[in-house]
């Protein structure tokens, strides 16, 4: 019978980092054969056609560089199990720190109302809404992604707290619509970098990681140039940004007549988050 050291080799042997692989294993271990941290402690043996499985969807991994979160049909995002597909971006832990900066500015200023921009699997848009008093719109113009969102929400019993809807941007605002925060992962991948991205990133779907613009700011334009119409007075705007971008965004809000900007750098050191307030 092949051992779990066996099937971590399948992996390492691809090129996946040591560390890594013993995550993943443990990861398909526990779901496909529902083995978990208490079955190692009490020494319990891994039933042997679960193991199989779980060796055939490590070769899988190995052979395809599939993401082990489509492998799954799971992503872990802020301690909550996300639904993922080939319609959604796996949810990344650097959205966080944009994620965690937004309950901050909401429950400091007991906001009401959000909108997320481009919602994708919803996790942003759920995850707000859990920690605060927000009901929170998502915004997607993927269907696909719209009905991933919906079940990620209703897997969190967040109805009527989580809210999607299908938009190009802000074209399915509704008129009178307002919002005292608008958050938004959009896409900021320039096209000349295709060819560079892992494998891995290139199972998420291109919509959402593309601009069609060389520098990948076309959304964050987009966005900031029309955030001011649906933003109530004092309203904020928040942004992850892509590597070597936030200076570019950083303009882009000023002239819109953002003012107290701030940027939050990444475990990395790279600048992740920018937030910015209407001026009233």
């Amino acid at each position: 019978m092949t051992t779990i050291h066996e099937i971590v080799k399948i992996l390492t042997d691809s090129g996946i980092e040591p560390n890594e692989a013993n995550i993943e294993v443990k990861m398909l271990i526990e779901h496909f054969a529902g083995y978990g941290v208490k079955d190692i402690i009490l020494g319990k043996k891994i039933d042997s056609d679960k193991l199989k499985i779980v060796e055939e969807k490590a070769k899988l991994r190995a052979e395809t560089r599939q993401p082990i979160q489509h492998i799954i049909g799971f992503a872990d995002f802020m301690g909550e199990k996300f639904i993922v597909n080939k319609h959604v971006l796996i949810p990344r832990d650097e959205t966080e720190l944009l994620v965690r900066k937004a309950i901050e500015i909401i429950n400091k200023n007991d906001y009401k109302f959000a909108l997320d921009v481009g919602t994708g699997s919803g996790c942003i848009a759920c995850m707000i809404a859990k920690h605060t008093d927000c009901q929170v719109i998502g915004l997607d113009i993927s269907t696909d992604a719209l009905n991933t969102a919906l079940d990620n929400a209703s897997r969190l019993n967040l109805f009527n707290k989580a809210i999607f809807r299908k938009s190009d941007i802000f074209s399915n605002v509704k008129p009178g619509e307002s919002f005292d925060i608008i958050i938004s992962n959009p896409p900021y991948i320039p096209p000349s970098q295709k060819a560079c991205i892992q494998t891995e990133v290139k199972f998420d779907p291109a919509i959402a990681l593309f601009t069609s613009d060389d520098k990948g700011l076309e959304f964050y334009e987009k966005i900031t140039s029309g955030a001011g119409n649906i933003l109530t007075k004092d309203g904020h705007l928040l942004f992850e940004t892509g590597a070597g971008q936030s200076e570019a965004v950083k303009a882009l809000m000023e002239k819109a007549g953002f003012t107290g900007i701030e940027i939050t750098k990444d475990l990395a050191g790279i600048d992740r988050v920018i937030c910015g307030q209407l001026k009233a």
